[in-house]
C-alpha cells in the first residue's frame, strides 16, 4: 500500500512540473475546454442575469476546480468540480433560454430605461428595479411563474420609473443647477417676473415629459427657453445690483439700454427716434431688416437665373453655329422660350405685390412660382380654416389667376413639436382643406392641382426658438408654369 502511495505521489510531482511548464498549460485548457464552453454559452445566453442562482452555482463549482488544480488538488476532485460546472452552466444557459421570453416585456423595458443612462441619473431606482429583476429570475428558475410574473411586473414599474427619472435628469439637470444658483444670488429680489417664468417652462417641460417621454422635442426645447430665462433672470439681478452699488436711476438703466437700439440703427443708417419710446424705432429696424432680407433673396436668384440662362443661350448658339441647316427653325424656338420666360417673370412680379410682408412671401426656384402663406393658421392640432383667413384666401385666388394654365401643389408643412407620424398626417390635412377650398372658389381643373403633406422633414427656420416654430408651421402653394 505504501509503495502504492508513493507511486502516485511521484505521479502527481511529474504532473506538477508538467503543469508549471507549457505543456501543463495545455493540459489545464484540454482539462477545463468542456465546462469554459459550457460558460461561455451560459454567458452568451445572459444567463448571469437571467438564471442568476443556477449560473452562480455554476461558477462557484468551476472556481472551486481552478482553485484545486492550482494547488495541486486531487484530479479526480478537479473534474468532479468541472463536470459539475459544465452540466450547471449548460442548465442555465437553458433557463435564460426559457426566461429571454417568458420576461420578455421586462427585459425590453431594462433595455430602455439603460438607454436612457438610468444606471448613471437614477442609480437608487436602478438598483432596487436590477434586485427584483434577480427576484423574478429566481422565481422563474424555481419554477414558480406565477410569483415570477409578479416580480417582474414590480421590476418593470421601478424600470419605467428610473427611465423617466433618467430622462428629466438628463433634459432637466442643466436647468435645475441655474435655477439652485439663481436662489442662492437671491434673484428673486431683482428679477422675480424673469424667474418666475424660467420655474414655469422648467415646469412645463416636467408635465411634458410625464405625459410622453419618447416625444422629447418639446420638452427639450421648454427646457432650452427656461435655461435661457433663468440665464436671463441671473444677469439682470447681477446688472441691477452693480447699478444699484453704483447710485444709478431707473432713468440711467434706460438710457444705457437704449444704446444697443441706437447702435443698431446707426449700423443701418437710420436714426432711432425714441422720444416716443422703442416701438416706433424697434419697427422700422425690423421692416428695414425685413426687406434687406427679401431683397438679398431676390438677387440670388435673379443671379443663378441669369448664370443659368446664359449658360443655357451660349451652348444652343454654339450648337446652332454648328448646324446652318436647321438654324432657322430653333432660332426661332429659342426666342419663343425666351418670351416665355419673360412671361413668366412679368406673372411673378404681378403677384409678388398682391401680398403684404405679413400674408405670404413669394419667392422663385427654378422655374416654379412660390407663395408662402405666412398669414394663414390653424388652430392647435386642426385643419380647419378660419373664417379670418378670408382676405388672404382672397388674394390667393386672384394669384393663381395670373397662371391659368399652371400645375399648382399644396404643401403643408408643421414644426418638430409632436410625433412624425401624427404631424405628416396634420399637414397632409392641412394642404387638402386649402385644396378644397381653392376648387370650391376658383374655376380649376382637379387633375390640376395637388396636395401634399411633408410634416417636420423641410423646415425653413430654427424649431429651437417660438419665432423660428412659427415660421415652419406653413403652407406652400407651389405653381409650375406651363413650359
Amino acid at each position: 500500500m505504501r509503495s502504492e502511495h508513493r507511486c502516485l505521489v511521484v505521479v502527481w510531482l511529474c504532473l506538477a512540473v508538467l503543469w508549471g511548464s507549457a505543456s501543463g498549460q495545455e493540459l489545464k485548457e484540454d482539462l477545463f475546454a468542456d465546462a469554459t464552453a459550457a460558460f461561455r454559452i451560459a454567458r452568451e445566453a445572459d444567463a448571469e442575469r437571467l438564471s442568476p442562482r443556477i449560473y452562480r452555482n455554476a461558477m462557484e463549482a468551476y472556481q472551486d476546480a481552478e482553485n484545486d488544480y492550482d494547488r495541486g488538488g486531487n484530479l479526480d476532485r478537479v473534474r468532479s468540480s468541472l463536470a459539475e460546472a459544465g452540466q450547471l452552466f449548460r442548465e442555465a444557459a437553458r433557463t435564460a433560454g426559457l426566461a429571454d421570453q417568458a420576461l420578455a416585456s421586462l427585459i425590453e423595458t431594462r433595455s430602455d430605461a439603460e438607454k436612457a443612462s438610468a444606471p448613471r441619473y437614477s442609480a437608487e431606482l436602478w438598483r432596487e428595479a436590477e434586485k427584483k429583476f434577480r427576484a423574478a429570475a429566481i422565481e422563474l428558475e424555481r419554477g414558480d411563474r406565477t410569483l415570477a410574473t409578479r416580480r417582474a411586473g414590480e421590476a418593470e414599474a421601478v424600470y419605467r420609473d428610473a427611465e423617466l427619472n433618467a430622462i428629466k435628469e438628463s433634459y432637466l439637470r442643466d436647468t435645475r443647477t441655474l435655477l439652485r444658483q439663481a436662489d442662492k444670488l437671491r434673484v428673486e429680489r431683482y428679477a422675480p417676473n424673469t424667474l418666475a417664468k424660467a420655474e414655469a417652462l422648467l415646469a412645463e417641460a416636467e408635465k411634458a415629459l410625464n405625459e410622453n417621454r419618447y416625444d422629447t422635442d418639446r420638452p427639450r426645447g421648454l427646457a432650452q427657453e427656461a435655461q435661457y430665462e433663468a440665464r436671463h433672470a441671473i444677469f439682470l439681478a447681477s446688472y441691477l445690483r452693480e447699478k444699484e452699488d453704483e447710485d444709478w436711476t431707473v432713468e440711467d438703466v434706460i438710457l444705457d439700454w437704449e444704446k444697443p437700439l441706437e447702435r443698431l440703427a446707426a449700423t443701418l443708417d437710420v436714426r432711432a427716434e425714441l422720444d416716443q419710446g422703442y416701438t416706433a424705432p424697434t419697427d422700422r429696424l425690423v421692416a428695414d431688416i425685413e426687406d434687406l432680407r427679401s431683397a438679398q433673396q431676390g438677387l440670388e436668384q435673379d443671379v443663378d437665373e441669369a448664370r443659368r440662362r446664359i449658360a443655357g443661350l451660349e451652348d444652343e448658339i454654339r450648337d446652332l453655329d454648328a448646324r446652318l441647316g436647321g438654324a432657322s427653325e430653333e432660332r426661332r424656338e429659342l426666342v419663343q422660350r425666351l418670351a416665355e420666360q419673360a412671361r413668366v417673370r412679368e406673372q411673378f412680379e404681378q403677384i409678388e405685390i398682391m401680398f403684404t410682408r405679413g400674408e405670404a412671401q413669394v419667392f422663385r426656384q427654378a422655374s416654379d412660382v412660390y407663395i408662402r402663406l405666412a398669414g394663414l393658421s390653424f388652430a392647435v392640432g386642426r385643419a380647419t380654416i378660419d373664417p379670418d383667413n378670408s382676405t388672404l384666401l382672397t388674394k390667393l385666388e386672384r394669384a393663381i389667376r395670373v397662371f391659368p394654365e399652371a400645375e399648382l401643389v399644396i404643401e403643408g408643412h408643421t414644426d418638430s413639436y409632436g410625433g412624425d407620424a401624427e404631424n405628416f398626417e396634420l399637414s397632409q390635412r392641412r394642404a387638402e382643406a386649402v385644396r378644397q377650398y381653392l376648387l370650391a372658389n376658383v374655376r380649376l381643373d382637379p387633375a390640376r392641382i395637388s396636395s401634399v403633406g411633408f410634416g417636420e422633414t423641410r423646415p425653413v427656420a430654427n424649431n429651437e426658438t417660438a419665432e423660428g416654430r412659427a415660421r415652419n408651421r406653413r403652407i406652400d402653394v407651389r405653381i409650375q408654369p406651363r413650359r
